[in-house]
């Protein structure tokens, strides 16, 4: 089952067997696609709570994770289990946890991988810690909107792995994909590089009225480009800053 929008904006179920022509166009369309809506509506919602990403974006950050066979990969946020099936195209099925906090949809997702013939992982747990389990990775993506990165994921990833992380609202109006590198210390250290526009992490949802503060102080910065943000991440916290970390930006 899916999900679109009436006139009225609210969200209401296509499924596949009441009109199987407009469920295959939309399935097949490349866009993203709400697959729940209000943590768990059954027949009508106001909004989205999880999707299947829009074919561009899932390029964007399989290109930007820059994967190689027989890496380990943890995803933070299952949702259909489509990314997670790509993901082990690339680096092996056994090398993929993806982790899911809804036990609804990570059931859905484990169904949707087996009869695809992929064996991965999926955990039903809080994604925000990460997968102690299977770690050290090297490579961690996030499919919802952070505005911490937790530490968890930096502490489970190798040196010079890499960390992929939907930004929320608070930086830049495009929501960009933060892209950070693990250091030798335990630090990771990154940048802004493209849009993105997910929805939350359900554990750091955020009000209309903080978004609109975080445009506002943009705008009062004179509109920098997303690529001028950075982002480091340690044991101790989290610093955004514009241009170069000495130059941190108030929350």
């Amino acid at each position: 089952m899916v999900w679109v929008r009436r006139d009225d904006g609210c969200a209401v179920p296509l499924r596949r067997q009441d009109d199987p022509d407009a469920w295959e166009a939309l399935c097949a369309s490349g866009e993203s696609i709400t697959t729940q809506v209000d943590d768990g509506a059954a027949e009508k919602g106001t909004w989205s709570t999880s999707s299947s990403s829009a074919v561009h974006i899932m390029t964007t950050m399989l290109e930007a994770l820059d994967l190689a066979a027989g890496m380990r990969v943890l995803e933070v946020g299952t949702g259909t289990g489509y990314n997670a099936a790509l993901l082990a195209e690339i680096v092996g099925a056994e090398n993929v946890v993806s982790v899911e906090i809804d036990p609804g949809l990570a059931e859905q997702a484990r169904g949707s991988l087996r009869r695809s013939g992929h064996a991965e992982a999926v955990v039903t747990a809080d994604g925000g810690s990460g997968y102690p389990a299977g770690a050290p990775y090297d490579r961690v993506v996030a499919t919802a909107a952070a505005t911490e990165v937790p530490y968890a994921w930096v502490a489970q990833t190798r040196p010079g792995g890499r960390l992929l992380v939907p930004w929320g609202p608070g930086v830049h109006p495009d929501n960009p994909l933060a892209l950070l590198t693990v250091q030798d210390d335990g630090t990771a250290v990154g940048r802004f590089i493209a849009p993105a526009w997910f929805m939350p992490l359900r554990g750091q949802r955020c009000s209309a009225r903080v978004t609109a503060e975080a445009e506002e102080r943009w705008a009062r910065a004179g509109r920098p480009d997303r690529s001028r943000y950075g982002i480091s991440v340690s044991a101790g916290g989290q610093r955004v800053w514009l241009d170069s970390p000495d130059t941190p930006i108030s929350p």
